[in-house]
C-alpha cells in the first residue's frame, strides 16, 4: 500500500493543527459561550434574513415537483434514484442551488438552501444526500471559496446544469487521520499523475467532476478538480449501507490519471485547510435533513397517538407516551431554531460560524436519531415493520424504521460525533492554548515557557474574575424575554460555570487534557445545549405568527435541556472514565474472552481493513452515467 510509513501521533496531530483556521477575525457566539460570555447581542434580536422572492418561488416549485414526481418508496425498494429524477431536479436548478447566478446557479442563501434540503430529505433522504454531497462538500463549494475565475467558468456552469460532483478524501485505511493519506499526485510536465484508491465517495458512481485529495511529495495534501471520466479512473464497486439505499457511493481507483496544473484548487499543500473551511458551512446540510426527519416523525407520532387506543384511552393520554411526544416536539423546535440561526449567521459575512456549524451538526445528528427511536417506540410493532409490509396488510404505511436507518449515518458523516467533540473542544480551548500552550508543551524551552507564563498571568488575571458574577445572577436579568428570562439567566450562569470547568480541567490534566476525551465530550455537549437554549429563547421572542406556541415550546425545551446539562456537569467529575479505559485494556488483553464463548464463531475470512496496491484496476468499471439533461427535457 502506498502511504506514509509509521506516522506518529505527534505527526498526525501536526497535520491536523496546520490545517485548522487559526485566526479569529470575526465574532463568534459559540466561541464566546465557551469562554463564559453570553453574547446575546450577536444573535438578538433574531437576525433578519434577506427577502428572496425568487428563492420562495423555487421552494414552491420544488415542493410541487417532489410531491408529484419523487417516489421515495420506489427509491428505497430499487436502491436507485431514477434517471428522470436527476433530469427533473436539473430542470428546476436544484444542482445549482448554492452556485452563483453568474455561473448558471440559483445563488440561494444558506437559509433557503437548507430549507430546500429539508423538503427534499423528507421526500427521499437518498436524494437529499445526493444534492447535499454534490453542493456542500463537492466541487461547487471549494471552488466558490478557493477557485480561480478560470476554474469557476470552466466547471460551475456544468454543475449548475445537472452534472454531479463528489468529494474524495477517505481511503480504505484512512478516515479521520489524513496524515496517513496514501493517494499520491506526482508532478509531471503540465500537471500531476494521480495514483491511489478512495473509499466511500458519496456520488462517486455518478459523478463527472471530482474533488480529490492527494499528497504531492514535498508539498503536502492538495485538492484537485478531476474529470470523472479521465483515463485511468475506475469505479470498482458501489457500496451498500444500512440506510440511504439509493445512495450512489463508490470505491474509486486512480491509476496514472493525468490532472492538469490548472486544476489545483487553492495552491499546493492547502487541501486539508480547504476541506475544513468548506465544512464550516457544508455541515449545515446534514442538520437540515435531520430537521426534516424530525418534523415528519412529529406528524406521524401526533396522528398515530391521537387515533390509537389502548386500555380505553388514546395512547397519547398515557404519560409514558406523552413524555416521548413532548421530547419530539420540543427537540424539533430546538433543532429548527438552531439551524435557522446558524444559516442566517452564515449568510452574514460578519460572523465566524465554525463552532456554531459544528455544534448544530453534532446536536441535530444525535437528537434526530433519538427522535426517530422514540417514534418507533410510540408506534410499537408497526414502528419496527417496514412501510411496504404495512401497506401489504392494508394499513396506512409509515416508514419509521427506514427513517431510523437513514438518520444513523448522520452521526458519522462529515465528522463522527467523537471527532466533532474533539474538533469543537479544540476551538473551545483555543484562547487558553494561545496564551498558555507553551507552558504545557514538553518541547518548549525555558524562554518560551517564561513568556507563556507572563501572557497567561495577564490573561487569567482579567478573565477569571469575570467568571464570578454576571447578569444571570440579577433577579431582573433578561427581563425583556418575559417568562423565558429565567432560562437565559440559567444559560448565562452556566456558561460561566462551563468556562470554569474547562479551566479546572486544563489545570488538573494540563497537556494530558487532549486524552480526556470523555471529559471534553461532556464539555462540548453542555455547550451545544446552551447554544440551543439561547436559540429557542431568541426565536420565541421574535415569533409573530405562532408567538404563544413558540414560547411554550421554548420553555419546554429549556426545562428538558437543563436536566441534561445538570447530569453532564455531574458526570464531569463523577464518572467511570478511568475504570472504563482500564477495562478496555483487559478486554483487549483477553482477560474477558470467556464472555465470547457459547456462540457460533464468527467468520475469520478477510482483513478488517482491506489493503490496496497501486496499479490498474482488475475488476469491471461499475460507474453509472446519467444521460445528459437538455432543455428539451424541461
Amino acid at each position: 500500500m502506498t502511504e506514509p510509513a509509521d506516522v506518529t501521533e505527534k505527526q498526525a496531530r501536526k497535520v491536523a493543527e496546520e490545517a485548522r483556521q487559526a485566526e479569529w477575525r470575526k465574532p463568534s457566539f459559540g466561541k464566546e459561550l465557551f469562554l463564559g460570555r453570553l453574547r446575546l447581542d450577536l444573535i438578538d434580536p433574531w437576525p433578519a434574513a434577506e427577502p428572496r422572492p425568487d428563492a420562495e418561488e423555487f421552494l414552491a416549485k420544488l415542493e410541487a415537483y417532489l410531491v408529484a414526481e419523487v417516489d421515495g418508496a420506489r427509491i428505497e425498494r430499487e436502491a436507485r434514484i431514477p434517471d428522470e429524477v436527476f433530469h427533473g431536479l436539473a430542470a428546476l436548478g436544484a444542482f445549482g442551488m448554492k452556485i452563483d447566478r453568474e455561473y448558471g446557479g440559483l445563488g440561494l442563501s444558506n437559509l433557503h438552501y437548507c430549507r430546500a434540503l429539508t423538503l427534499i430529505g423528507s421526500a427521499s433522504p437518498a436524494v437529499g444526500a445526493l444534492l447535499s454531497a454534490h453542493q456542500s462538500i463537492g466541487v461547487p463549494q471549494p471552488l466558490k471559496t478557493f477557485g480561480t475565475p478560470e476554474q469557476k467558468r470552466a466547471f460551475l456552469p456544468r454543475l449548475a446544469a445537472g452534472e454531479v460532483s463528489a468529494f474524495l478524501l477517505t481511503e480504505p485505511d484512512v478516515g479521520s487521520d489524513p496524515a496517513r493519506l496514501g493517494t499520491v499526485a506526482e508532478p509531471v510536465e503540465g500537471g500531476y499523475r494521480l495514483d491511489g484508491v478512495k473509499l466511500w465517495a458519496t456520488n462517486g458512481t455518478v459523478a463527472t467532476l471530482l474533488v480529490v485529495m492527494a499528497r504531492v511529495p514535498g508539498k503536502g495534501i492538495t485538492a484537485f478538480v478531476v474529470e470523472g471520466d479521465s483515463p485511468g479512473i475506475t469505479v470498482e464497486r458501489r457500496n451498500e449501507f444500512l440506510g440511504l439505499r439509493g445512495l450512489e457511493n463508490s470505491v474509486t481507483r486512480f491509476h496514472d490519471v493525468f490532472v492538469p496544473q490548472e486544476n489545483v484548487i487553492g495552491g499546493l499543500g492547502k487541501g486539508l485547510k480547504i476541506a475544513l473551511t468548506t465544512l464550516n458551512t457544508g455541515r449545515l446540510s446534514l442538520p437540515a435533513m435531520c430537521v426534516g426527519a424530525s418534523k415528519w416523525s412529529l406528524a406521524v407520532a401526533r396522528e398515530w397517538s391521537a387515533e390509537r387506543v389502548q386500555w380505553g384511552r388514546p395512547v397519547s393520554q398515557h404519560e409514558a407516551v406523552a413524555k416521548k411526544m413532548a421530547f419530539i416536539a420540543a427537540t424539533t423546535y430546538a433543532m429548527e431554531s438552531t439551524l435557522d440561526l446558524c444559516c442566517i449567521l452564515a449568510d452574514d459575512d460578519r460572523n465566524d460560524i465554525r463552532i456554531e456549524a459544528a455544534l448544530i451538526k453534532l446536536f441535530a445528528s444525535e437528537t434526530a436519531w433519538l427522535v426517530a427511536d422514540e417514534l418507533i417506540q410510540i408506534r410499537g410493532g408497526r414502528g419496527y415493520e417496514t412501510a411496504a409490509s404495512q401497506a401489504a396488510r392494508g394499513e396506512r404505511a409509515a416508514e419509521a424504521e427506514q427513517v431510523l436507518r437513514d438518520l444513523r449515518i448522520n452521526r458519522i458523516f462529515e465528522g463522527s460525533t467523537e471527532i466533532m467533540h474533539l474538533l469543537i473542544a479544540r476551538e473551545a480551548v483555543d484562547a487558553h492554548l494561545t496564551v498558555a500552550g507553551d507552558i504545557i508543551d514538553p518541547e518548549a524551552g525555558v524562554g518560551r515557557k517564561a513568556r507563556a507564563g507572563a501572557r497567561a498571568g495577564a490573561f487569567y488575571a482579567r478573565w477569571l474574575p469575570s467568571l464570578a458574577v454576571g447578569r444571570g445572577q440579577m433577579p431582573n436579568g433578561y427581563a425583556e424575554f418575559g417568562p423565558l428570562a429565567p432560562h437565559l439567566r440559567y444559560v448565562e450562569r452556566t456558561s460561566r460555570k462551563l468556562a470554569r470547568s474547562t479551566f479546572y480541567g486544563m489545570s488538573r490534566w494540563q497537556g494530558g487534557l487532549e486524552h480526556k476525551q470523555a471529559f471534553l465530550g461532556r464539555i462540548v455537549d453542555i455547550g451545544a445545549e446552551l447554544f440551543a437554549m439561547s436559540a429557542v429563547c431568541v426565536r420565541a421572542r421574535a415569533e409573530r405568527e405562532h408567538r404563544a406556541a413558540g414560547h411554550e415550546l421554548a420553555d419546554l425545551f429549556c426545562q428538558q435541556s437543563r436536566l441534561r446539562v445538570e447530569a453532564l456537569f455531574a458526570a464531569l467529575w463523577e464518572n467511570t472514565d478511568s475504570l472504563d479505559v482500564e477495562a478496555t485494556r483487559r478486554v483487549l488483553g483477553g482477560r474477558y474472552a470467556f464472555l465470547e464463548q457459547g456462540i457460533i464463531p464468527r467468520s475469520t475470512e478477510g482483513a478488517w481493513v482491506s489493503a490496496w496496491q497501486p496499479g490498474p484496476a482488475t475488476v469491471e468499471d461499475v460507474r453509472r452515467r446519467i444521460p445528459p439533461f437538455t432543455a428539451g427535457d424541461r
